[in-house]
């Protein structure tokens, strides 16, 4: 199977390039060889990972922050599955239950103990990701305080054991800007590989607008925008967007319709850089 592979190769978090899409590589390939799947004609589809060092003016190689937004459907869907089982491998090289090295097995789907047997299976942390609304339709985005000056987004946190999507909605949107929701709507799903998420993306509406305010500990600012105003803070670059891979930004986009085409300008991400 490997020597007849489409094999994505991925130093570190720098996935190689061609033509703004994956330049699939050799069988001759370095790295630890994680399986992907099938494509519809039956191909399949490896990832040649290892750990390394790519220089910052390569354009043979980007990160998927990079690239992603330019990758067709199938590619990007490769290259998050990849860059999350290269990560999940990475941090889990000891055994949860005793503490021995781990192996890889399965062609990558789980790492298995050497001293104890144990196997561990690649783990994902749910997270919900809200566009919080006010019955007037206006959107209110928050900063937080590692971001990047300007830098507003959607509210969003990790569902807590024993939580249900819905309850976590109601906690993190009255945590963080003291919203109550009195109603709310599922709008989808994003596998986040930043480092391990899945973002599961709701819209909600609260009765307060009046009265919410940042937390002050993770969100330091807040913003209530209505179409026309979040289009002239993003033309005058008053106010820095999601970047558009992100589904905080499909849920901004979507809300503005058509007019989300004027959202052209610059983007930041949390860490500076690539």
């Amino acid at each position: 199977m490997w020597q007849r592979a489409k094999i994505i190769e991925l130093i570190d978090d720098q996935f190689r390039i061609k033509d703004e899409s994956l330049d699939y590589v050799s069988p001759e390939t370095e790295g630890d060889r994680f399986f992907l799947g099938l494509d519809k004609a039956g191909a399949p589809y490896f990832v040649a990972y290892r750990k390394g060092f790519v220089e910052s003016t390569s354009d043979e190689f980007q990160s998927l922050r990079t690239i992603g937004k330019k990758l067709a459907d199938l590619e990007i869907g490769a290259a998050v599955h990849a860059l999350a089982l290269a990560q999940w491998h990475e941090s889990h090289q000891r055994c949860a239950k005793c503490g021995g090295a781990t192996v890889i097995g399965m062609a990558g789907a789980i790492r298995k103990c050497s001293a104890c047997s144990a196997e561990h299976h690649p783990r994902t942390d749910p997270a919900v990701i809200v566009l919080v609304k006010d019955e007037s339709d206006r959107i209110l985005l928050g900063r937080q305080k590692v971001w990047p000056e300007k830098r507003f987004s959607t509210f969003a946190g990790f569902v807590e054991p024993g939580e249900s999507f819905e309850s976590t909605v109601l906690r993190e949107v009255a945590e963080e800007c003291g919203g109550q929701v009195i109603s709310m709507k599922y709008l989808g799903s994003q596998p986040w590989p930043f480092p391990a998420s899945i973002m599961i993306a709701y819209e909600a509406v609260i009765s307060n607008p009046g009265t919410t305010k940042a937390d002050g500990e993770e969100i330091e600012e807040i913003i209530w925008l209505d179409r026309e105003l979040l289009k002239a803070k993003v033309a005058s670059q008053e106010l820095l967007l999601p970047p558009a891979i992100s589904v905080a930004r499909a849920m901004i986009n979507s809300w503005c319709g058509p007019s989300a085409r004027e959202l052209v300008a610059k983007e930041s991400w949390r860490d500076v850089g690539r």
